[in-house]
C-alpha cells in the first residue's frame, strides 16, 4: 500500500505567501527581513492550527537564504526546533544555551523554534532569560506557545509578540477549493462552507476533516455526505424548524425534535443552533448587515427568502426564548421537557386561535368596517310633536292638538364608590394594604348609610348593653381574647345614634378603631338602626383607678383603711 500523506502536511505552506489567513504578520515579517529589522527573539501565539509553526519554519528558511541556494533547501543543520512540554527542566535549558555558542556551518543564522513554550518550568524560565536577552549575533529564537497568558512577563518583555488570528470561514473554504481542485475532487461549495465552519478557525483541522470527508465520500463531496459523516445539524433542519414554527404545527414539530434526539444530537446543541439561525434571519433583513451572514451563496439565498416571512417582533422574541432556554439547559431536571416547552412557546408566537390578547379591550372600527357594519352613533334627545286626536264610536275625528314631548334618558343612580384611585395589589401584611382594607370597609360603610331604605328602630341603652355583652363574648370564644378584655374596660353609653367610650390611653382606642366595622355592623343589624356609630375617646385620669404593680394595689388599699400602713410596720410585713 502506497504510503498515505495527509493534506495538512502535503499542503503546508513553503512561502509566506502561501500562507492562509495571517497576510498582516507575514507582510510584517517580510519587510523586517529586506529592511534588516528582524529581532533576536518573537514571540508568536494564538489559536491552534493558524500557521505559528508554519510561519516559523519559513522565517528560518528566508533568513539563511543568499538567493544562490536552491528551492529545496531546507537548512535542517540551522534550525532547531524544541518540545518545551517535554523539554522543561532546567537542564534542558542550560543544554540549549551552551549550543547557542557554537555558530552556524552553513548559512548566517542558528534558528530556535521552542514549541509550547508556555510548558516551560518557573525555573527554566529565570535560566533562559539572559540568553534571551542577549544572544549571539548569529541565534534568533522563535517562541510558539497558544496560551501567552502563561509566559511569565520577563520573558514577554524581552521579545516580539506576534498575535496570530483565527482563519475565517471564507479563508479556509477558499484554500480548501483549492486543495480539492489539486486532487480533482468535485466539491460543493456548501459542503466546504461547512468543513471550515466546523474547524473553528483551524486550518489544520479544516484539513484533517477534508481528508476523512474524503475518504468517506470518495471524489464527489456533497453537503449531504459532509453533514451525515460529521454528524452536524444541517441548514435545511433549521429551516424546517422555522417553518413548522410559523405555521404554528407543534405536533410535527415535536416530532421533527424527537428525530434528531434518535439520530444522537444533542438537545442544547439543537436549540443554540436554532438561536443562531433567528439571529441569521434578523441579519439578513437589512441589506447593509447581510455580509455578517458566513454561508455559501445557496443558503444565502434561502436565508433571504425564509426572513420575508417573518417579522422583526417574531425574532426578537424567537431569540429571546431560544436564548433562555439555553441558559437553563444545563441546570435543568428535565432538560428535553425544557426544549419542547420552548418550541411551543416559539410556535404560539404568531397563534391567534384560542389565544386571549388582554391588551385590547376595545373594538377598533376596522372590525366592523372589514365585517360591512355600520355603527349606530348616540344621538342627543329630540324634541318631537305628537298629534293627539280623540274620536267617538263612529271613528268620527272631534279634536286634533300637537303635544310636544321631550325624549329623555331615565336617570341612573349609582352607588357613591369612588374608584379613581385604583392600586396595585400589595401583600395582606403590609401597613399599606392595611390601611387600604380600612379605607374599604369605611366606603362600603358609607354606601350602606347612604341608602335611604335601612332601618332606623330607636334603640335603648338596656338593649345596646345586651348587644354589646353577647358581641363581647363572641369574641372571647373566638379567642380574640385581647379585643374581648379592650371591649369590657367599659360600658358603652348611648347618646341619640352615638356610641360613647372612654379609654385611659391611645392604644385602646387604635385597637378598637381597628376593629370597629365587624362591631357596628353587627351591632346595626342586631339593634335595627344602621345610625349607629362609635365616639372614642381618652382619659389618661381613669388609669388611676387601676391597679397593676404591688405598690399601686397597696395604695388603693391604704386609701380605704390608713391601718393598713400600722399593720405593716408593726409585723415588717412586705409588699
Amino acid at each position: 500500500m502506497e504510503h498515505f500523506v495527509v493534506s495538512a502536511r502535503k499542503y503546508r505552506p513553503q512561502t509566506f505567501k502561501d500562507v492562509v489567513g495571517q497576510q498582516a504578520i507575514t507582510n510584517t515579517l517580510l519587510n523586517a527581513i529586506e529592511n534588516n529589522h528582524l529581532a533576536q527573539a518573537l514571540l508568536f501565539t494564538g489559536p491552534r492550527g493558524v500557521g505559528k509553526t508554519t510561519c516559523a519554519r519559513i522565517l528560518a528558511k528566508m533568513i539563511n537564504s543568499d538567493g544562490n541556494t536552491s528551492e529545496d533547501e531546507d537548512f535542517a543543520f540551522n534550525i532547531f526546533e524544541l518540545d518545551a512540554a517535554s523539554n522543561n527542566s532546567v537542564d534542558d535549558i542550560r543544554n540549549l544555551t551552551d549550543q547557542v555558542r557554537i555558530p552556524p556551518q552553513v548559512g548566517k543564522y542558528k534558528v530556535y523554534i521552542i514549541d509550547e513554550v508556555h510548558m516551560l518550568s518557573q525555573a527554566a524560565f529565570n535560566a533562559f532569560l539572559k540568553t534571551l536577552e542577549e544572544p549571539p549575533k548569529h541565534c534568533i529564537f522563535i517562541l510558539a506557545t497558544t496560551e501567552k497568558h502563561k509566559i511569565i512577563p520577563t520573558i514577554l518583555s524581552r521579545c516580539q509578540i506576534f498575535d496570530f488570528k483565527r482563519i475565517t470561514v471564507s479563508d479556509a473554504k477558499e484554500y480548501l477549493k483549492y486543495i480539492a481542485k489539486e486532487q480533482d475532487i468535485i466539491a460543493e461549495d456548501d459542503a466546504l462552507h461547512i468543513i471550515a465552519q466546523k474547524a473553528d478557525g483551524a486550518m489544520r483541522d479544516a484539513l484533517s476533516i477534508f481528508d476523512r470527508v474524503v475518504s468517506f465520500s470518495g471524489k464527489n463531496l456533497t453537503r449531504q455526505a459532509v453533514t451525515e459523516n460529521l454528524n452536524v445539524l444541517d441548514y435545511e433542519t433549521y429551516f424546517e424548524s422555522t417553518d413548522l414554527i410559523l405555521e404554528n404545527k407543534i405536533p410535527e414539530l415535536l416530532i421533527q425534535f424527537n428525530s434528531i434526539l434518535s439520530k444522537g444530537f444533542d438537545g442544547h446543541h439543537y436549540i443554540a443552533g436554532l438561536a443562531s439561525h433567528f439571529r441569521d434571519l434578523m441579519v439578513c433583513k437589512n441589506q447593509a448587515t447581510i455580509e455578517l451572514l458566513e454561508v455559501g451563496e445557496e443558503t444565502r439565498q434561502k436565508y433571504v427568502e425564509q426572513c420575508l416571512k417573518t417579522s422583526n417582533s417574531f425574532l426578537m422574541k424567537g431569540i429571546q426564548l431560544a436564548n433562555d432556554c439555553d441558559l437553563k439547559y444545563k441546570a435543568s431536571k428535565n432538560q428535553r421537557l425544557l426544549v419542547e416547552l420552548t418550541l411551543m412557546q416559539l410556535a404560539s408566537i404568531t397563534y391567534d386561535g384560542e389565544k386571549k390578547n388582554s391588551k385590547h379591550f376595545i373594538i377598533p372600527p376596522s372590525y366592523f368596517k372589514a365585517k360591512g357594519i355600520t355603527p349606530i352613533p348616540i344621538e342627543k334627545p329630540k324634541v318631537t310633536q305628537v298629534e293627539q286626536s280623540i274620536t267617538t264610536d263612529s271613528n268620527t275625528v272631534v279634536e286634533k292638538a300637537p303635544i310636544t314631548a321631550v325624549v329623555e334618558p331615565k336617570p341612573v343612580t349609582l352607588p357613591k364608590i369612588s374608584i379613581s384611585n385604583v392600586k396595585k395589589s400589595t401583600s395582606g401584611l403590609s401597613l399599606k394594604s392595611i390601611k387600604e382594607k380600612k379605607e374599604h370597609q369605611i366606603r362600603q360603610l358609607d354606601v350602606i348609610i347612604d341608602e335611604e331604605d335601612l332601618p332606623k328602630e330607636p334603640v335603648t341603652q338596656k338593649a345596646l348593653t345586651e348587644a354589646w355583652n353577647t358581641y363581647t363574648t363572641s369574641m372571647d370564644k373566638k379567642g380574640e381574647k385581647i379585643m374581648a378584655s379592650i371591649l369590657q374596660m367599659d360600658q358603652p353609653k348611648l347618646k341619640g345614634t352615638a356610641i360613647h367610650l372612654t379609654y385611659s390611653n391611645n392604644t385602646n382606642k387604635i385597637e378598637l378603631e381597628r376593629a370597629q366595622y365587624p362591631l357596628l355592623a353587627y351591632l346595626r343589624k342586631t339593634l335595627k338602626n344602621f345610625d349607629l356609630h362609635l365616639n372614642v375617646t381618652v382619659n389618661e385620669e381613669i388609669a388611676k383607678k387601676y391597679a397593676f404593680t404591688p405598690q399601686e394595689k397597696y395604695e388603693k388599699l391604704k386609701e380605704k383603711n390608713p391601718n393598713i400602713e400600722l399593720l405593716k410596720k408593726t409585723f415588717g410585713l412586705d409588699i
